[in-house]
């Protein structure tokens, strides 16, 4: 696909799907794109359109696969058990000290895997205690398949001890589907990272694997909303292949591999 297709194709994306792919790098979308357009059996992108027009549920597909889903529960677990011993108990104390909620944001949390693993880490940190965790996602597919918690396959709870599941997962399985108590302590919300609003105040925000498929323009800008919604001594949890280059222009300090301290 040449630039000048893939331009016109973006518009036409952002205008039937309401997606905009300007953020995305356009080497890696346009192989993607590539890709789907020969899976669907379409003979041209025209007919794909008028297809998807026409298929309410063949443009779900498409939406969902443009906003890219890959999770599982502790994905990279070691950069997990640091977050369990190094750093949640440090954010769960400071908010002890100033009577408030611990604040947890997961950006990008497809169907629900990160940040209900937040919520079992909390529950076994300080159990009982409530805290305010906010998952947004763009895909509304996988953010209805987040809110029924689940199903998840075995692929995606490799990662989860017995206890834990015994603990924090309905009995049977696979399919696996997390406690409905578990279900509680998340907020679900559709968000466009780029566009929309953020909230602020949190003491960690979780956005693994999601930046690595935007421009180098558009890295810059999260880090800096990302930032801006931490509370000073606030934590960005980044995926085990990102580094933030110059942390300090977004007033973040590496403090173990993946994550960053706002000053």
């Amino acid at each position: 696909m040449d630039l000048e297709v893939y331009r016109q194709l973006k518009g036409k994306i952002h205008s039937v799907v309401g997606i905009n792919l300007d953020p995305y790098k356009d080497e890696q979308m346009r192989r993607r794109l590539d890709s789907w357009l020969a899976r669907s059996g379409a003979p041209n992108w025209d007919a794909y359109f008028e297809r998807i027009k026409r298929d309410e549920v063949e443009l779900r597909r498409f939406r969902d696969y443009l906003t890219i889903n890959v999770t599982e529960f502790f994905r990279d677990p070691e950069r997990w058990k640091y977050l369990r011993e190094n750093i949640l108990p440090e954010l769960i104390q400071s908010a002890l000290k100033r009577n408030r909620q611990v604040r947890i944001w997961s950006a990008g949390c497809s169907t629900g895997a990160e940040p209900y693993t937040l919520a079992m880490l909390l529950e076994e940190l300080s159990p009982g205690k409530k805290a305010y965790i906010l998952a947004t996602d763009l895909d509304r597919g996988a953010l209805e398949k987040a809110r029924m918690g689940g199903p998840y396959v075995a692929e995606e709870v490799r990662n989860i001890s017995p206890i834990q599941r015994s603990s924090f997962f309905k009995p049977g399985g696979p399919p696996f589907y997390v406690n409905s108590f578990l279900i509680e302590k998340v907020t679900f919300r559709e968000l466009d990272l780029i566009f929309g609003e953020y909230e602020r105040d949190f003491d960690l925000i979780v956005c693994r694997n999601v930046v690595i498929y935007f421009t180098t323009e558009t890295k810059q800008l999260l880090y800096q909303r990302f930032s801006d919604s931490l509370r000073s001594g606030g934590v960005l949890f980044v995926g085990g292949t990102e580094i933030i280059p110059r942390p300090q222009e977004f007033s973040f300090r590496s403090t173990g591999f993946s994550f960053y301290v706002k000053s």
